[in-house]
C-alpha cells in the first residue's frame, strides 16, 4: 500500500489530499483571495494527517504541483513538500498543475487548461480526450485568434480562470466549449497521477527541484 500527500498550492486555492494507491482517502482545502497559504499550509497538513491517523513516516512520498502559477503559493507548497521528504526520506512527486486541472475531465476533443497570468496572458497547455500533450505549457497572449486552428473541425473546452479572457478576446465559434465549474486545481485530482509517477519512479531531486513559474516575476 502507497499513501501519497498530495499538496496543491498554485492558485487560491490551499488544497492537500492523501491518497491510497492512487484513491482519495481525505483532502482539506480552502479557496481564499486572500493567499492565506501560508498560514493554512502546514495545519491543514497536520490536521489531515491526524484526522486519517497517519504518520509521516507512513508515507511513500509526497507530490506536489510544480506550477505555472502563484509565484508565493507554488513557492510555499514546494518548501513544504521538501521538508516533509527530507525529514522521513522519501522521495518527491512534481505535478503540472495544468494537467491536475485537466485531470478526470470526459471531454471528446481538445482540454485547453488555462490559468490566469496578468493583463492579456494566460499560462496554456493543450491535451487531447486522453490527457495526452498536444501543445506544450506555456505563457500565451491572447487575442482573437487565439486556439481557433484547433476548433476548426473538433470541439474545445477550455477550462480554468484564464477562460473568462478567453472568453472575451477570442473570436469565439461554435466549437468552443467553456466550464465555470473547473477554476482552479485541487489535489483531490492529483492521486492517480501522483501514483503513476511513483510506481514509474520518476521522482524529483530534492536538492535542485524548483517550481516551473514559465516566466520570471515582475512586480507590476
Amino acid at each position: 500500500m502507497s499513501y501519497i500527500l498530495n499538496i496543491e498550492t498554485s492558485t487560491t486555492n490551499c488544497s492537500v489530499s492523501l491518497s491510497l494507491d492512487g484513491k482519495l482517502v481525505n483532502i482539506i482545502e480552502e479557496d481564499s483571495s486572500n493567499y492565506s497559504h501560508s498560514e493554512n499550509l502546514h495545519v491543514f497538513i497536520s490536521k489531515l494527517m491526524n484526522n486519517n491517523k497517519i504518520k509521516f513516516e507512513e508515507l511513500s512520498a509526497v507530490a506536489v504541483s510544480r506550477g505555472p502559477g502563484s509565484y508565493t503559493g507554488l513557492r510555499i507548497g514546494v518548501s513544504a513538500a521538501k521538508g516533509i521528504c527530507y525529514g522521513v526520506d522519501i522521495p518527491l512527486i512534481s505535478i503540472s498543475s495544468l494537467k491536475i486541472l485537466a485531470n478526470k475531465i470526459v471531454f471528446d476533443g481538445y482540454i485547453i487548461s488555462t490559468m490566469d497570468a496578468r493583463r492579456d496572458e494566460v499560462y496554456s497547455c493543450i491535451y487531447d480526450s486522453k490527457l495526452n500533450i498536444i501543445e506544450d505549457e506555456k505563457p500565451q497572449i491572447i487575442n482573437a485568434k487565439s486556439f481557433l486552428e484547433y476548433a476548426d473541425n473538433k470541439k474545445v473546452l477550455i477550462i480554468g480562470d484564464g477562460q473568462e479572457k478567453c472568453k472575451n478576446l477570442i473570436d469565439i465559434n461554435k466549437n468552443f466549449e467553456f466550464n465555470e465549474d473547473i477554476l482552479r486545481p485541487s489535489s483531490k485530482k492529483m492521486g492517480d497521477l501522483a501514483y503513476e509517477k511513483f510506481k514509474k519512479n520518476d521522482f524529483e531531486d530534492l536538492a535542485y527541484f524548483e517550481p516551473k513559474y514559465l516566466k520570471e516575476f515582475k512586480s507590476n
